[in-house]
């Protein structure tokens, strides 16, 4: 596997500097350019190969919210991991309804910040637990006479819908819950196809949504 390709995107430049030179202390990651902004991240995502997007969600001239919005719609391959803090859910929950693949705290360490970069490469959505535990709100009990009754979704893909939002790969679930990956992929699979769903990134947009938490 070649270096994954990242762009930095915060209005403080102290950010930007102190993230990139952290970053390059790691032999597979490379940091392509920084951009104070989300419009200056979409005009670098136009001209350079960007596999992972570091995106700080308050910004003045154009949020984190919007930059996600604007590289989505036009690069769907790259991967935007939202830099956040415990007092920004609206913003981290409309981020990830225009496709972000995550979110991680921007004081988190330099291992967890490295580990996510990597989880979202490989296709798995970045969850901080803390601040999950803070958008996950509603309780699991007042969704069985609610939205999700219409479903019909059995305890198990309920699990499944869980574990996918805390960013779980099908190898992790199926070691919580005693199940083979293919029978996690199969459930998968019919999870979407209930919720009209293309991928597990929108499982998770729909987890958060719900507040699907046991």
């Amino acid at each position: 596997m070649g270096k994954i390709k990242i762009l930095i995107v915060d209005d403080e430049n102290l950010i930007r500097e102190g993230l990139k030179l952290m970053l390059s202390t790691f032999d597979d990651i490379e940091v392509v350019d920084t951009a104070e902004n989300g419009y200056k991240a979409l005009e670098i995502c136009k001209t350079k190969d960007i596999d992972v997007v570091l995106m700080d969600i308050r910004m003045k001239e154009c949020d984190g919210v919007m930059g996600t919005r604007l590289i989505k719609e036009q690069f769907t391959k790259i991967k935007v991991i939202i830099l956040t803090t415990f007092n920004d859910k609206e913003y981290i929950q409309d981020a990830l309804s225009y496709g972000a693949f995550g979110y991680m705290l921007k004081d988190s360490s330099h291992q967890v910040i490295y580990e996510g970069i990597k989880a979202a490469y490989m296709g798995n959505m970045v969850v901080h637990p803390e601040v999950a535990s803070k958008i996950l709100t509603k309780s699991s009990e007042g969704l069985k006479h609610g939205e999700l009754e219409k479903y019909n979704f059995s305890d198990k893909e309920l699990k499944i819908i869980k574990y996918i939002a805390e960013g779980l790969s099908n190898k992790e679930i199926s070691e919580k819950i005693y199940l083979s990956e293919g029978t996690i992929k199969n459930n998968i699979t019919n999870i979407l196809s209930k919720l009209s769903l293309r991928d597990r990134t929108q499982i998770a947009i729909f987890a958060f949504k719900n507040g699907i938490v046991t």
